[in-house]
C-alpha cells in the first residue's frame, strides 16, 4: 500500500507499507486513529493519543480546525471496501504539495502562531 507519510518538521515522503495494523502503528508510533477531513475518500491516519501523550504539533488541518500531533500518513478508503488502500499518483502529488512546508507553532498569549518553514 502506497501512503504519504508526514513527519513533524519534515517534508512528506511516499512509503510502501504492507497495510497491516502493525505497519500503520509503527508509522504513527502507537494506536491509530482514522480521520476523514477531506471531501474525497482520503483518510488521515494519526496516533490516537498524540495530543494527550504530548507528541509535537505537526500540521494544521484547516478542514476540521485542528492540529495533528505526531507523525501521520494519508491513504484512501475505496467505496466498496472497509480496508485502507494506496493513494493515486494524483493524490500523492496534491497532498504532498498541501503538506509540503513543515509548520512551527509558537505560543502567543492564549493563541498559537503558525510559521511555515521552507525546509
Amino acid at each position: 500500500m502506497r501512503v504519504l507519510v508526514v513527519e513533524t518538521g519534515k517534508l512528506p515522503v511516499v512509503r510502501e507499507i504492507d497495510g497491516s495494523l502493525e505497519s500503520m502503528q509503527k508509522i504513527v508510533g502507537g494506536l491509530i486513529q482514522a480521520v476523514y477531513p477531506f471531501e474525497e475518500p482520503v483518510a488521515l491516519i494519526c496516533n490516537d493519543e498524540g495530543k494527550i501523550n504530548g507528541l509535537p504539533m505537526n500540521r494544521q488541518i484547516r478542514e476540521i480546525g485542528d492540529i495533528v500531533h505526531g507523525t501521520f500518513f494519508l491513504c484512501t478508503v475505496p467505496a466498496d471496501s472497509e480496508r485502507f488502500a494506496s493513494l493515486s499518483d494524483e493524490q500523492i502529488k496534491r497532498y504532498a504539495e498541501r503538506f509540503h512546508f513543515p509548520e512551527i507553532f509558537l505560543p502567543l498569549g492564549d493563541d498559537l502562531v503558525l510559521v511555515l518553514t521552507d525546509q
